[in-house]
């Protein structure tokens, strides 16, 4: 047996190492699709069932296989991945065309097998998110198109981008559905230029039963990209095939993006995940926890340790379900219960970070030239509902965004009572369920201030 055969042959121990590295899920759509072919003077051939995924893998995870061939070949000098039956050039590799392509090639982005429905905790900040993602999930006629789903990093829109694509899966393994981020979509297409293959990217792209792009905002800025999405969208929306589009701000926030493609991303249903209340933030720990148990098994957990992280760590779900699994991990490696003090100890650096920086007086003033009102008159005894609104509103940025208690922010509002704190942010709170003006009001405010 050659060399160059016992490397094709030791393949599939070197597969398993890799899985190992980069989790099951990356490997089962990148890694486990190749055939290792053999080295031939010093360069390692593997067949991709595809060019995208070639190439995905040779941009992706080159370095970890080059490495891993050397320690059992050490003349190998490079990678080459090829598409087809048997060798060919690289310059004229097989391209598969949509229709041709199985459920499972037709995924431009790897899943993660964690983000589906089940493990999407559901709140008031995203409940009509999770209903519309479930409906589109069913896979049933197209009431909707595009749905649009924006929100900061961290919120759940890459989660139940995710939690659709399984659903599918299960629910309608005959639809073929295409999930990428936006940047795959410009990376194809500016490939497909370059190779003078352009109607198999057009062929590709519209003949899919649904198209799902996550962070559309990439491509804003990049004109002949932004073309070619308009001409895909229009096409599927034709045929009235689904789009699903994320984001992370609303189409008309989104700079540089066309005007033609913002107002067509608004024809839909769009949809703004929140940022996480408290409550909705305990349950995630809460069924966080439930799950690192399985893992890590049984660990105490001392009263008030969930609720203190829930208050504490306020912007972003992974950071919030990161901070768990230390804990989690520190606690079964030390053989301790989590504690306070652990807590502490363990998350210092975290906690330092999630300190909100913003000032009660910065949210004042910015309220106040948001809604074109008088400082003044915002801390001053005026109840007109001119002036109440934009008050409670600054009231509950002030609890949301900042460390303040509520007597503390009662002072620096005019001396108020901290239950008159208190019945300003519960009011906003409840208003927020029904009133998406208001949301947008807020949301915007955030921004600037965390700008």
């Amino acid at each position: 047996m050659g060399r160059g055969q016992m490397v094709a042959e030791q393949w599939a121990g070197i597969s398993e190492e890799l899985r190992s590295e980069i989790g099951e899920s990356n490997h089962r759509n990148w890694i486990a699709p190749l055939e290792c072919l053999g080295v031939q003077d010093g360069v390692a051939q593997f067949r991709a069932p595809s060019r995208f995924v070639g190439d995905w893998v040779k941009r992706t995870y080159h370095d970890q296989i080059f490495a891993h061939l050397r320690s059992v070949a050490s003349d190998v000098a490079r990678l080459e991945f090829i598409v087809g039956e048997a060798p060919r050039p690289r310059a004229t590799p097989e391209i598969v065309i949509a229709k041709t392509l199985p459920a499972d090639e037709l995924q431009g982005a790897p899943l993660d097998g964690k983000y589906n429905f089940d493990n999407f905790v559901v709140g008031k900040p995203n409940e009509l998110a999770h209903a519309a993602a479930r409906r589109v999930a069913e896979g049933g006629p197209v009431t909707f198109n595009p749905l649009f789903l924006y929100g900061g990093v961290g919120l759940g829109k890459t989660h139940l981008m995710h939690a659709i694509v399984w659903e599918l899966r299960e629910k309608r393994p005959d639809l073929q559905v295409l999930y990428l981020s936006a940047e795959q979509f410009m990376y194809r297409f500016v490939q497909a230029l370059r190779d003078r293959e352009i109607m198999d990217f057009k062929n590709l792209f519209r003949s899919v039963d649904m198209l799902m792009v996550d962070d559309v905002q990439f491509i804003a800025g990049k004109e002949s990209t932004q073309e070619e999405f308009f001409h895909t969208f229009n096409a599927l929306v034709d045929q009235n095939k689904q789009i699903i589009i994320s984001a992370d701000r609303a189409p008309g926030e989104i700079k540089d993006l066309e005007a033609r493609i913002s107002s067509r991303m608004q024809c839909g249903l769009v949809v703004d995940l929140h940022p996480t209340n408290y409550e909705l933030r305990l349950g995630i720990l809460q069924r966080k926890a439930a799950q690192f148990m399985h893992t890590y098994g049984s660990v105490k957990i001392d009263d008030g340790v969930f609720e203190f992280l829930a208050h504490k760590i306020t912007t972003n779900v992974r950071v919030l379900e990161g901070a768990l699994q230390r804990l989690f991990a520190f606690s079964s490696l030390i053989g301790q219960e989590v504690t306070m003090e652990m807590v502490q100890d363990c998350l210092s650096d975290i906690l330092r970070s999630s300190d909100r920086r913003v000032t009660v007086e910065e949210i004042q003033r910015r309220v106040a030239e948001h809604f074109n009102i008088r400082l003044s008159d915002m801390l001053g005894p005026k109840r007109t509902r001119t002036i109440a609104r934009p008050r409670q509103i600054a009231m509950y940025l002030a609890k949301e965004m900042t460390s303040r208690s509520l007597p503390e922010i009662g002072r620096r509002f005019g001396g108020r009572d901290h239950t008159t704190i208190l019945h300003g942010v519960r009011k906003v709170e409840e208003m927020r369920g029904t009133d998406s003006q208001l949301n947008e009001d807020i949301e915007l405010l955030r921004r600037l201030l965390e700008s």
